[in-house]
């Protein structure tokens, strides 16, 4: 495969030859980078995608899925056949190899491996038993060793030999008689000194993490000191895997990308691909810590003021209780829309959305908000009311709640899509912006409905 820019006419030229032609949408994944691949595969019909993927060498297939994240890798690997697996599997490192059998049928799995060469299954089986979120879970068992009284021409025999298939810019470790790493040398350490010199005069010391420890510790580590590779020991000490600046950069991302989700209560997937009903599922969760404090402090308030209305006289005592819940409004508000902007903002930055899909990605947004909404002011009606013994107050929150979330959610989406139209930077800008906007008019939504149904003023 070639590099390919990724625009959006190309992506575009995709999606209809892979509804007119399997055949020649193949041939253009072939001829783009597998990165854009991906991308052109992530935008087409789930069943034309696959039928595109399926007309690719196994060579191919294997490279794009290397680029491909966990929702793709399903979708391509569906239909395919214990035997097409088998191919795709032989030509992947060990480490890509395992992450797709992740997302297969288990019982598919097995006659995957079944069909291995017994060192290569018993291999893959071994990086299983990992933990996919330690240091053994993302490192390669393809490397390359020497041992301490070999000369730099034997290291680069056996770099040539032994690491045609293997992952490039991980070296080559000098292990002793056990297996125990005692030096490492780098691609540039081979070729900078003399062929004749021992590598036990020109090594350096191996870093070194254990096959248990953390994924992030160990790409922090790899970060940290700027590392080609890093060595995974066992308990006892001998080499088992290598850790790659590639590996390290996918972990930190992956990390990163976690920790930003759950900042603001989604997960890690592609959001603006997934079902509208599992965003919400998703995001509930923060919904209903805003929706109990919230509900929370208005009760407060109103024990702090227990004679409410009646004491107040007539419409000040109303709005007193209306300003009660305005916490709650523009916190549900605010989190809404921050979640969409968030959403949008890292689709833009990874180009998951593209200008092409705006439109259906602010549909499903807002559908998403409007659902959140709609649970949220149910729940706050019932117990607006209970607290205030005045369903027509319960009612303005409920409805405020519901108007000015799904208006959040437009925001959300809204905002960012403007400033990429007029060429600004949707991460500056959208994040101070938005949150005013959506405070000033879910504040807005809530004193007009509350004018309406409790009728202040």
């Amino acid at each position: 495969m070639t590099s390919s820019p990724d625009t959006a006419g190309a992506r575009r030229r995709f999606r209809e030859l892979s509804e007119e032609s399997p055949e020649r949408a193949a041939r253009m994944l072939a001829a783009a980078h597998p990165a854009d691949a991906a991308l052109f595969l992530l935008d087409a019909e789930e069943e034309n995608a696959r039928r595109a993927f399926a007309e690719l060498t196994p060579e191919e297939q294997a490279a794009v899925l290397e680029q491909a994240d966990e929702g793709l890798t399903q979708t391509l690997t569906a239909d395919l056949s214990p035997h097409a697996l088998k191919e795709i599997v032989e030509e992947l490192p060990s480490d890509e190899a395992v992450d797709v059998l992740a997302e297969i049928d288990e019982g598919v799995v097995e006659d995957v491996l079944d069909s291995l060469e017994a060192e290569d299954a018993e291999e893959l089986r071994v990086l299983r038993s990992y933990d996919p979120e330690s240091a053994g879970g993302v490192m390669t068992t393809d490397f390359v060793t020497v041992p301490a009284d070999a000369h730099v021409l034997d290291a680069v025999k056996a770099l040539k030999r032994e690491g045609e298939d293997d992952e490039e810019g991980l070296g080559v470790f000098v292990v002793d008689a056990a297996g125990h790493p005692v030096g490492y040398l780098s691609e540039h350490a081979l070729l900078s000194n003399p062929v004749h010199d021992q590598v036990s005069e020109v090594m350096t010391e191996p870093y070194l993490v254990g096959v248990d420890e953390d994924q992030e510790t160990a790409a922090s580590i790899l970060h940290r000191y700027d590392l080609q590779a890093l060595g995974v020991v066992d308990v006892g000490g001998v080499l088992v895997g290598v850790i790659s600046q590639e590996d390290a950069r996918d972990v930190l991302e992956e990390e990163f990308t976690e920790d930003l989700h759950r900042m603001v209560g989604t997960g890690s997937e592609q959001q603006t691909r997934l079902p509208i009903l599992r965003r919400v599922r998703q995001r509930m969760p923060l919904m209903v810590v805003t929706v109990i404090g919230g509900l929370a402090s208005a009760k407060l308030m109103a024990l702090l003021t227990p004679s409410g209305a009646s004491t107040a006289g007539g419409s000040a005592g109303e709005m007193q209780a209306v300003l009660r819940y305005l916490p709650l409004i523009i916190g549900l508000a605010g989190n809404v829309g921050v979640q969409s902007s968030t959403i949008l903002v890292r689709a833009f930055a990874t180009q998951e959305v593209g200008p092409e899909r705006e439109l259906s990605v602010l549909g499903s947004e807002v559908m998403t908000g409007t659902l959140i909404g709609l649970i949220c002011g149910m729940a706050t009606f019932f117990v607006a009311s209970w607290i205030e013994g005045d369903w027509p107050l319960g009612a303005a929150v409920s409805l405020a709640i519901f108007a000015a979330v799904a208006w959040a959610a437009i925001l959300g989406c809204a905002v960012p899509m403007g400033c990429r139209r007029l060429n600004i930077d949707p991460a500056v800008v959208a994040g101070p912006f938005l949150i005013s906007l959506s405070d000033i008019s879910g504040v807005s939504i809530y004193i007009l409905v509350a004018t309406h149904l409790v009728g202040l003023g």
